[in-house]
């Protein structure tokens, strides 16, 4: 039996999650969090931006049919019975469009400039932007994770606008401390770094560590002595 995600949580005690992926570049971000949310059996409200679909096609070579929800999960490799919920963008009775569903929050991964101005400007045009919205008024963490470079005045102030409002505002940022060695390395980085701000506990990049510090710290000093020796 396919649980939706209230029905899901009413047998697990597990709030849903809400994610949504927009027309900005790095959709294979959102996927991969839809991907180890569900494989670890989290309730998912999923909203995807018609223009996210294009992006997905441009970039993955992704084309999804009527049925997204099926071919998604097939495509991220999971069974047809976890609890994933997907929302058509109209649907303004959905669950995520009221303060009464009880969610534990909601990331945009990635958040497109369009969709960045919107939220910071109270718009209400979809269900990820009334989504969104719900989040900030019922105080519930909102994260957003732009793919742009570099940013203009308007979407600097867009996103200071939202980081007063509450949210968290990131940018799509791999570090590279923990030595990369894929694209898959670089995307797990970021996808882990969100998972941290919602208390999701993951494994998927190797965290810094003092020793680390060390190494780096060492190899400068040592560095540094080589320099002056040469110089002298």
């Amino acid at each position: 039996m396919i649980l939706s995600g209230d029905r899901h949580a009413e047998s697990t005690g597990l709030l849903p999650f809400v994610v949504a992926i927009t027309g900005a570049s790095g959709s294979v971000y959102g996927l991969r969090l839809v991907q180890f949310l569900l494989s670890k059996n989290q309730p998912i409200e999923l909203l995807v931006s018609k223009a996210a679909l294009m992006v997905m096609k441009e970039e993955n070579d992704l084309i999804f049919g009527e049925n997204l929800k099926e071919e998604l999960l097939k495509y991220l490799k999971l069974a047809p019975d976890v609890p994933l919920t997907v929302h058509s963008l109209t649907n303004y009775g959905a669950t995520v469009a009221s303060g009464s569903y009880k969610t534990r929050g909601m990331a945009v991964v990635p958040c497109s400039l369009g969709t960045l101005g919107a939220l910071s400007a109270g718009l209400t045009e979809n269900l990820i932007h009334r989504a969104a919205a719900v989040c900030l008024k019922e105080r519930r963490p909102l994260m957003i994770v732009v793919r742009e470079m570099p940013f203009g005045h308007i979407q600097l102030k867009n996103m200071l606008s939202l980081s007063e409002a509450g949210a968290i505002v990131s940018c799509a940022s791999p570090g590279f401390y923990h030595k990369p060695e894929s694209v898959q390395d670089q995307i797990d980085f970021v996808v882990g770094r969100v998972l941290d701000q919602f208390g999701f506990d993951n494994q998927l990049f190797k965290r810094w560590k003092s020793e680390n510090q060390e190494t780096i710290l060492g190899a400068g000093t040592a560095a540094g002595s080589a320099g002056s020796k040469k110089n002298k």
